[in-house]
């Protein structure tokens, strides 16, 4: 099996490498700087410039695109020309050469068109299914919920922080779809070794609905804490109000109590791909590779 991942330095193409490197795949990585891995064989290149030529997609099985902008502050532009325009143009290459399967990870996002970023995966997820309608190459959308595991950043990575810094404990109030980073990886193997035989678009949890109490409450046993009682829903409206003050967007009582949960039942009842882990199983990894 040879693939093709672009975004392979990131959060998810770090272990989706990995792991195809791991099954003797072989892997070709597409990146704006020389990324040595054993095994793998760079292709350098900003695809917002350029875009490989199909000739050097010849013999490839699977393209994962993972690069892309996400969850910056970055100007429209910038969007469009990474999130649309070269997801399109390399979908464009990999038709020409006759790639099998373009498996594009998009974001529950685009469900809703939510934001800057949520738009651009949407119009991105649009444009593939046009180019790559009535070919040979086999589309497959991959809409993640928030994803958890090894070296988590962001949202994840400040609750750690915040928690081992005395964070109060929240009200069990909202919930969020997430999805564990190995069993995500699971799926998109999966994917490649048994492409769907149509257009296919998947949204991918672990089922759960994770309230920022239950994220609270795991960090916490993991660090030997006893349960504590939560601040009161009032207190939390106060403070973050006090904090929306500096501009943010969304709003951070929306960040820790909003509601952002997704039906992930398409994919299960399409594949033998379940899910096996929950957050509470992998904070212990999340913890040491953030210390």
């Amino acid at each position: 099996m040879k693939c093709l991942v672009t975004g392979a330095t990131g959060f998810i193409g770090t272990e989706l490498c990995a792991r195809l490197l791991g099954e003797q795949a072989e892997v070709l990585v597409l990146s704006r700087t020389a990324t040595p891995r054993s095994g793998a064989t760079s292709l350098v290149m900003d695809l917002t410039r350029e875009q490989p030529a199909a000739a050097q997609l010849v013999g490839v099985d699977t393209v994962f695109h993972l690069a892309g902008i996400a969850h910056q502050r970055a100007a429209e532009s910038d969007y469009e020309a990474l999130n649309v325009r070269a997801t399109r143009a390399l979908a464009e290459s990999a038709r020409a050469a006759g790639v099998g399967c373009f498996v594009f990870l998009s974001s529950v996002k685009a469900e809703h068109r939510e934001g800057a970023y949520g738009s651009s995966k949407a119009r991105a997820e649009q444009a593939l299914a046009d180019c790559l309608r009535d070919s040979d190459t086999r589309l497959v959308v991959i809409r993640p919920a928030l994803v958890y595991g090894r070296g988590v950043r962001g949202n994840l990575a400040s609750l750690r922080r915040a928690v081992a810094a005395g964070l109060p404990r929240p009200p069990a109030e909202g919930g969020r779809s997430m999805i564990a980073l190995p069993d995500l990886v699971d799926l998109l193997l999966d994917i490649a070794r048994d492409p769907p035989p149509d257009q296919t678009l998947w949204t991918v949890t672990d089922g759960e609905v994770y309230s920022t109490q239950r994220l609270y409450d795991a960090v916490r046993a993991a660090y030997g804490g006893r349960p504590r009682r939560p601040w009161p829903l009032g207190l939390w409206r106060a403070a973050c109000a006090v904090l929306d003050l500096r501009g943010a967007h969304p709003s951070w009582y929306q960040r820790l109590f909003g509601t952002e949960v997704y039906d992930g039942s398409a994919v299960l009842a399409a594949r033998n791909w379940r899910p096996r882990r929950r957050f509470e199983d992998l904070v212990p990894e999340i913890l040491e590779s953030d210390s």
